[in-house]
């Protein structure tokens, strides 16, 4: 009889892979229930998208019903290098006839030519603002709330030590050093435009003669006393104009206020016509931004319901009712009409066609002309009837609906916590079937380790007959 070899345990039995295979057996459930965990798990997932989704859709439904974006206001000048508008909150629509006779300007004042880096002298200069007056600016008028500057000059100072003196001041003018070939000058303006923002320079000459044109003095600019050491290029003036033959007077050339709501900049002299009317490149922007959310929203929730037969696959919510439910619902509100809108019943009837996958499509030709009817095509959009509220305005309609399902007790959330649940159950599940396995695995690897043992007991058992019965053969 062939001796039976061993397999490593004594036995020639496999105990392993045996073991193995048998506890592969016992787990196949935890398997089956771990992909049907993963599938769920990617609904949930799904889920997420959609809610996003819907609330990016309710954000730009949100601003279809809202009041500010129908009353936006845009302004326009007939000519733009002539003057630029911004119309803000309080501004009327209308035509405004502008005639601008000179802009605002501000104080420009420039002294003689010294060598480069030369000193000018030392003492002490005073700056300040006010408004000039009279033949020859004979008269000065202290600015109200303002008060004169005085700046210590140093022997050792030059036009660039001056000028840095001077804008360090807060004496309300700014200071610059110009060169060219016959030297540099000290240019001295005001800060800010307008007539009540001129300025005079006194000073206090260390050389004991304030009004020589020598040392410090020939930076003083004093007309009431006869100083005119710095040369005056333009003089502090205010903007004036007309606004539909209103006269304006602005010491800046910002004129805002003149007409509620209305910024005006005035850039050069002349005649302009200013069109303030509603903004419905904005009112169009918010129409199209819509309907770009909703069709990521429709296209999401199309995908995840759909069934490929080409690819034979399912989209992760195939069969759910409560996401196509969702899409049914979605489409409905989207169908339906309002009464509100007047000329607009529907979405069709201002080029937002619905078409077979539930996407809609824009007829840019047809909303720009329905933008003329800014009313009606605003109550389709956010009216509201407060005896029957599916006859609302559309937007308010689809915001409401975004609210409901995305809310804390809304359809998405209900579902997505009932899904987590039986994510939450299987895992539970899982680690049931993992115990009930290792001690399956356990109590199968002790029997075949007994059934091993014997094995080997009875192979050691065979061995013995065998050379008893082959000795007994030999002698006979």
């Amino acid at each position: 009889m062939a001796s039976i070899t061993s397999a490593g345990l004594g036995s020639g039995l496999d105990v392993e892979s045996i073991v193995t295979k048998l506890v592969s057996l016992e787990k196949q459930p935890i398997t089956d229930l771990q992909s049907r965990t993963d599938t769920i798990k990617s609904q949930i997932s799904e889920y997420g998208k959609i809610k996003s989704a819907f609330s990016a859709m309710r954000d730009a439904a949100a601003k279809l019903a809202n009041p500010s974006t129908w009353s936006a206001l845009t302004a326009t000048s007939s000519d733009t290098t002539m003057a630029t508008v911004i119309a803000g909150a309080g501004s009327g629509a209308g035509s405004y006839a502008l005639d601008v006779a000179n802009l605002a300007s501000a104080q420009s004042l420039s002294s003689k030519g010294f060598a480069n880096n030369a000193t000018v002298g030392s003492g002490s200069m005073t700056i300040e603002l006010g408004q000039w007056s009279g033949t020859n600016n004979s008269t000065f008028t202290s600015k109200d709330g303002a008060t004169p500057v005085s700046i210590s000059i140093s022997s050792t100072d030059t036009l660039a030590n001056i000028r840095d003196k001077v804008n360090a001041s807060g004496a309300g003018v700014l200071a610059s050093v110009v060169t060219d070939a016959t030297g540099s000058r000290l240019v001295i303006r005001s800060r800010d435009t307008g007539e009540a923002n001129g300025f005079r320079i006194t000073t206090a000459d260390d050389d004991g003669n304030g009004a020589d044109a020598n040392g410090l003095s020939a930076l003083a600019y004093d007309p009431t006393a006869s100083i005119s050491s710095m040369t005056q290029n333009t003089a502090a003036k205010n903007a004036n104009l007309t606004i539909n033959g209103l006269a304006i007077s602005s010491a800046s050339n910002n004129i805002e206020g003149a007409v509620d709501g209305l910024t005006i900049n005035l850039l050069k002299t002349g005649q302009s016509t200013v069109t303030v009317g509603q903004d419905k490149d904005s009112v169009k922007k918010a129409i199209n931004d819509f309907v770009t959310s909703y069709n990521s929203l429709m296209t999401l929730m199309r995908n995840d319901t759909k069934y490929d037969d080409a690819n034979k696959t399912a989209g992760a919510l195939q069969g759910d009712s409560t996401a196509v439910g969702l899409q049914s619902q979605l489409r409905n509100i989207t169908a339906a009409g309002s009464t509100l809108g007047g000329k607009f019943g529907r979405l069709s009837d201002l080029g937002l066609d619905i078409g077979a996958d539930g996407t809609i499509k824009v007829n840019d030709t047809k909303l720009t002309s329905a933008l003329g009817s800014m009313s009606d095509l605003k109550n389709l959009f956010m009216g509201v009837d407060t005896a029957n509220p599916n006859n609302n305005g559309i937007a308010t309609r689809w915001r409401a609906f975004a609210d409901q399902v995305t809310g804390f007790d809304g359809s998405i959330t209900t579902r997505t916590t009932g899904l987590q649940s039986r994510v939450t159950a299987n895992n539970k599940r899982v680690d049931e079937l993992n115990d009930r396995a290792a001690a399956y695995e356990k109590r199968v690897r002790a029997q075949y380790t007994a059934l091993d043992t014997q094995m080997a007991k009875l192979n050691d058992m065979q061995s013995y007959v065998n050379k008893i019965t082959s000795m007994l053969g030999s002698s006979s």
